[in-house]
């Protein structure tokens, strides 16, 4: 179709009417959108699946780590990251209701793998907390947005909007900071903290990569979408890895 009939206004062209919609982010036609596509369906619910889990123990940490918090003001301003991210679970839910699919049953894969990245980072109190929040969740969130390049716009689209910043980059970087400012002691142990934290999380964003054949698939391509060849893979992990160190520098950190 040429340009001058997608600008068209009076076209009734089915197909015009969705691309034109996709293109700017918008949903596909009523009912499910890929399910001429099953193995593609899969790599998306799966990927909003995993980031549903990610978001609602991402929620469930935060506000436990409140409560570490030395301050009132400080106790309510990481609250207000935690409502923030249980309120992007409740998006990528609805998005997997609305593509008639269970989203506990999405989620139910990445329960054990999540569970368990953040059973061996469990931090021991309010520094390392906001270190993780800020460089071990930064890492997860520099792989989803990676991955979302392979998927339609309006899946991007949410991605990209439950993976923005709601105030914890600024608020970990002042408050690490100034902890450091006060005490310079400190850095060296919270250095060593980022470092097995990008360890862990590398590690977890590869296993998540190939161990779910429907987002490996995603990764390396089908017939009608282009995916990674393994050089491409490799400058992504190489990104994550520059990505980390940009996090730790802003932190007064050295990776």
């Amino acid at each position: 179709m040429d340009a001058q009939e997608q600008q068209d206004p009076l076209s009734d062209e089915p197909e015009s009417e969705t691309t034109s919609r996709e293109a700017a982010g918008g949903p596909p036609a009523a009912g499910d959108p890929f399910a001429d596509d099953p193995a593609y369906r899969a790599a998306v619910v799966d990927l909003l699946g995993a980031l549903a889990y990610g978001e609602l123990t991402a929620f469930s940490r935060l506000a436990a780590d409140a409560e570490m918090a030395p301050s009132q003001p400080e106790k309510a301003a990481l609250a207000r990251v935690a409502v923030a991210e249980f309120h992007h679970y409740e998006a990528l839910t609805s998005r997997l209701t609305e593509m008639g699919a269970d989203p506990d049953v999405a989620m139910d894969p990445f329960i054990a793998p999540i569970d368990g990245f953040h059973d061996r980072t469990r931090p021991t109190g309010w520094l390392e907390g906001l270190v993780k929040a800020y460089v071990g969740d930064g890492i997860a969130t520099d792989f989803y947005r990676e991955i979302s390049a392979y998927v339609d716009p309006w899946t991007r689209t949410l991605v990209h909007s439950v993976l923005e910043d709601v105030g914890q980059a600024e608020f970990a970087v002042k408050a690490v900071r100034e902890a450091i400012e006060a005490d310079p002691r400190v850095a060296g142990r919270l250095a060593l903290w980022g470092r097995r934290l990008v360890g862990e999380a590398l590690s977890q964003s590869q296993r998540v990569a190939v161990e779910r054949d429907a987002l490996a698939g995603l990764l390396v391509g089908g017939l009608n979408r282009p995916g990674a060849d393994l050089a491409e893979m490799g400058r992504m992990f190489a990104r994550l890895t520059d990505e980390h160190i940009r996090r730790m520098g802003r932190l007064g950190l050295s990776a």
